[in-house]
């Protein structure tokens, strides 16, 4: 299961399918206020949709389950994996990528800033097209879910509860600007499995664009690895 960073949607992950191996399913979550929940409002309380995710994901325990997400998404996808864990159905690995560790929030005030501002934050991040929210209709369609992405992001505390139960993966591009090295190394003490591996591979924020073949390489192997017991 794929997780969205602040502003992105399910189809970022899209063609993943398509280049993994046929045996492993690639699903990822549609944030509500984008895509086919444009409707809906935009994300303001992680416990809420942390639990609607699990509730969807519940039913699939039969099945090993990895958990990837990137940027905002890496801390979605760990809230999930921990509320999994708290329903004794944990995901057999959770793959966080591009952000600091939960108890290294660095909170922010990058959704205050204005439209012209909040736009050229998420070109300089290198993960939206620049001509994309050139547009003031576009702008009004979507910067309200991205807008709120950042909130959710920057301030975010760690909900209460115990760490996930299964074994953890942490990637991060060595020019990232959002999250270094040693601080994404303090995802080790975010699962009380005693296994995390941490993978640094060239690039900034969005590395994983022009590193996918790594990327998906890392999944596969991922995918190989039996559910904690």
């Amino acid at each position: 299961m794929c997780f969205p960073h602040a502003g992105g949607s399910a189809a970022f992950f899209a063609p993943w399918s398509t280049k993994l191996p046929a045996e492993i399913d690639v699903a990822a979550v549609r944030y509500p206020g984008r895509a086919d929940r444009l409707a809906e409002p935009p994300l303001t309380s992680m416990s809420t949709l942390v639990d609607e995710i699990a509730r969807a994901l519940e039913p699939l325990a039969d099945r090993p389950t990895v958990l990837f997400g990137h940027s905002l998404g890496a801390l979605v996808a760990y809230e999930v994996a921990r509320e999994l864990t708290r329903r004794d159905v944990p995901p057999a690995r959770l793959i966080v990528s591009g952000r600091r560790a939960p108890g290294d929030a660095p909170g922010g005030t990058k959704h205050l800033l204005s439209d012209d501002e909040l736009v050229g934050e998420l070109v300089r991040l290198g993960g939206t097209e620049p001509g994309l929210l050139a547009s003031e209709d576009a702008r009004s369609v979507f910067l309200p879910a991205i807008r709120a992405d950042f909130r959710l992001a920057e301030n975010y505390r760690r909900l209460p509860g115990r760490e996930p139960s299964c074994p953890l993966t942490v990637l991060v591009g060595d020019e990232d600007t959002e999250v270094d090295a040693r601080r994404a190394g303090l995802w080790a003490g975010h699962t009380t499995n005693g296994t995390c591996t941490t993978h640094v591979l060239p690039g900034g924020h969005f590395y994983l664009i022009p590193r996918e073949k790594t990327v998906l390489a890392l999944l596969v192997e991922a995918c190989a690895i039996p559910a904690a017991a």
